[in-house]
């Protein structure tokens, strides 16, 4: 039970960021997702960070790395908001800003993982 509740409480406080994050004026120029683009690379960066942290300290609270990783990053970042809205482009007929967004997000939320955990074991 105490588990769960640290799932919910780092979701909580994932969620709250993403959704502040969400409410930053951007002057929206074109139609790629700009902010979700940014929560899902920061959040990989973070969850690599976390990971490889934890690889390194294994004597870091498990409990801990529940909150922080499947709470805050989980609830942070947005996998299904990120799928809506490269389907909305290419339905929209933006089939090249949904093939950058695709294609950017994937690329660099996996370098974002690796650049985080080179840092760590730096």
């Amino acid at each position: 039970m105490i588990n769960c509740l640290c799932v919910g409480i780092g979701g909580f406080l994932g969620s709250v960021c993403r959704y502040l994050v969400g409410l930053i004026p951007l002057k929206e120029q074109t139609s790629f997702p700009f902010k979700t683009f940014a929560i899902n690379i920061a959040g990989a960066f973070l969850l690599g960070l976390l990971s490889a942290y934890a690889a390194k300290n294994p004597n870091t609270s498990p409990r801990l790395l529940l909150l922080l990783k499947v709470g805050v990053c989980g609830g942070f970042t947005t996998f299904s908001t990120f799928a809506y809205e490269s389907t909305s482009l290419f339905t929209d007929g933006k089939s090249a800003i949904a093939l950058t967004y695709v294609l950017l997000s994937i690329t660099l939320g996996i370098l974002a993982v690796y650049a985080s955990q080179l840092i760590i074991h730096s």
